[in-house]
């Protein structure tokens, strides 16, 4: 199966919450719009940045239900479909197929990790066909499954195995193995990059024409200017971008990352997401109050991500 290869930055958004920890649909409506008006092409919701693990196979269903409901026409909507049970990661397959969403995705199960690439081709090959009319895209992040199977092997044993593959969300550092699985049959599959602060790189490499991004929710606007200035030649411009984006990751690094501290800098922006599930720590309103200050200090507030 051939399917259009994405072009543009999609973000993987956060999971809203209200003060009870509940999933809050009401703030969604807003975030879409925004992430629409500062150059985004789409979400890639329930992942790592969005707590899907931590979330109930209903909650993510409505969640999907939702983003697909208010996302402007053309935005698209990519439903992470992994969990360590495969039941619930079919179930939630059909389901995406079924309310309309672009794709699916799924990262390697972080219980029982596979420990064989054919492991994790009959993983992806059980959730993929939930919905067989959908591109599937796998999600290697490495990091936080603490899966580390090689990526191209991967490919060249899915290939034709999963008729929908039609990519990977590559969360990871090595930059030679990406260029590899881009180069592999002539650029067959699409090699969506996942890591903000190479994106300049990848770019250079002859990559990254699409990408998912996990600090776009706030710096979305920068990171999609990273690639407009480069494909205009402008490579100056770009580098002060890409500089820029690290800098406020930087920031997040110091106060448990993306998850934790990206996810209250949406209230700065006026999209208020609430808190993160237990076991993550939240901000205190001491921390808050010292990032604003180390955002202020950088110019975040004049570069970043506007209603």
């Amino acid at each position: 199966m051939q399917f259009e290869k994405i072009k543009g930055l999609i973000v993987a958004p956060f999971t809203p919450f209200d003060k009870k920890g509940e999933v809050d649909l009401n703030p969604i409506d807003n975030y879409a719009s925004m992430l629409q008006k500062n150059g985004l092409i789409g979400v890639f919701i329930n992942g790592s940045s969005g707590e899907g693990y931590m979330l109930t196979v209903e909650e993510r269903m409505k969640l999907a239900e939702k983003w697909v409901s208010v996302s402007p026409k053309g935005f698209k909507v990519i439903v992470h479909v992994g969990a360590t049970c495969i039941k619930d990661s079919f179930r939630l397959a059909q389901h995406a197929q079924e309310i309309g969403a672009f794709g699916t995705g799924a990262m390697a199960s972080p219980f029982p990790k596979a420990g064989r690439v054919e492991e994790l081709v009959k993983y992806c090959e059980e959730i993929a066909c939930g919905a067989p009319d959908l591109p599937f895209y796998f999600y290697h992040i490495p990091a936080l499954n603490g899966v580390f199977l090689p990526m191209l092997p991967f490919l060249k044993a899915a290939d034709g195995r999963i008729p929908n593959l039609a990519g990977i969300k590559y969360t990871y550092e090595s930059l030679y193995e990406y260029n590899q699985c881009m180069l592999y049959e002539n650029g067959k599959f699409d090699m969506l990059h996942g890591q903000d602060e190479t994106i300049l790189s990848a770019l250079i490499m002859g990559g990254a024409q699409g990408g998912i991004s996990g600090t776009g929710s706030y710096i979305g606007k920068t990171l999609v200017s990273v690639i407009d200035e480069y494909n205009k030649g402008n490579i100056a411009e770009a580098v002060d971008h890409q500089n820029f984006a690290q800098e406020v990751i930087n920031v997040i690094a110091r106060y448990r990352g993306n998850i934790v501290a990206g996810k209250r800098i949406m209230k700065f922006l006026g999209i208020d997401l609430g808190i993160n599930r237990t076991p993550f720590q939240n901000v205190t309103s001491e921390e808050e109050a010292i990032i604003r200050k180390e955002l202020e200090a950088i110019g975040f507030f004049e570069r970043c991500n506007k209603l």
